[in-house]
């Protein structure tokens, strides 16, 4: 890949970077100077771009939040059956494994919220984004009589993007404690019995 020629280039370039290092060591094991070295610039050039750690951190988390949004409303966007729209979003909202980067990079940075008030607030969008579209979905079926909602569509939608951050939780755990097909089956059964419908 040729060396990046604008500075917004450069600056994907070194987000790039910083998320391949914090999904492959944790966050609290990155330091600008890995970043650049990932990046193949020095650390004074990326300070040009980011004068700290938290600069980029922040546009780091903005791009993955953004990105795991956009991939999960598209993944559902052209299903018109609500039932299938539920079982693609329940799929969608789970790390595939341990080295699923993206949703790595997402946890990681979560943690980071709990002493900052800019990546808590990003981290609350990001949870209310999905919960919004899980509402829509709920409220569709609900609408055409496929779904029975046993609770309010906002408290079975919260419940469920808890459900899938416990779970995503473990599957990125060195040691597992649950598989990819279970954390899906503990989902699906909850979305079946939240909406009296069966989604297998």
């Amino acid at each position: 890949m040729g060396r990046p020629t604008t500075q917004a280039d450069r600056r994907l370039t070194l987000v790039a970077a910083a998320e391949s290092m914090i999904a492959r060591h944790g966050l609290a094991g990155v330091t600008l100077r890995d970043v650049a070295n990932e990046a193949g610039m020095s650390s004074s050039a990326l300070l040009y771009y980011y004068p700290g750690l938290k600069d980029l951190l922040d546009d780091v988390q903005k791009q993955a939040v953004e990105r795991f949004c956009t991939l999960r409303a598209a993944s559902v966007t052209r299903i018109e059956d609500p039932k299938l729209r539920l079982k693609a979003m329940i799929e969608s909202g789970l790390p595939t494994d341990r080295d699923d980067q993206l949703c790595r990079l997402l946890y990681e940075l979560g943690a980071y919220s709990r002493s900052d008030a800019s990546y808590a607030a990003r981290h609350i969008a990001l949870f209310e984004r999905q919960v919004a579209i899980y509402v829509g979905i709920l409220e569709a079926g609900a609408a055409t009589g496929i779904f029975k909602l046993q609770s309010a569509s906002d408290a079975i939608a919260r419940a469920l993007v808890i459900l899938e951050d416990g779970l995503g939780l473990h599957l990125i755990n060195v040691v597992p404690a649950v598989d990819h097909p279970t954390a899906v089956s503990i989902l699906t059964d909850y979305g079946e019995l939240a909406t009296g419908c069966r989604l297998r």
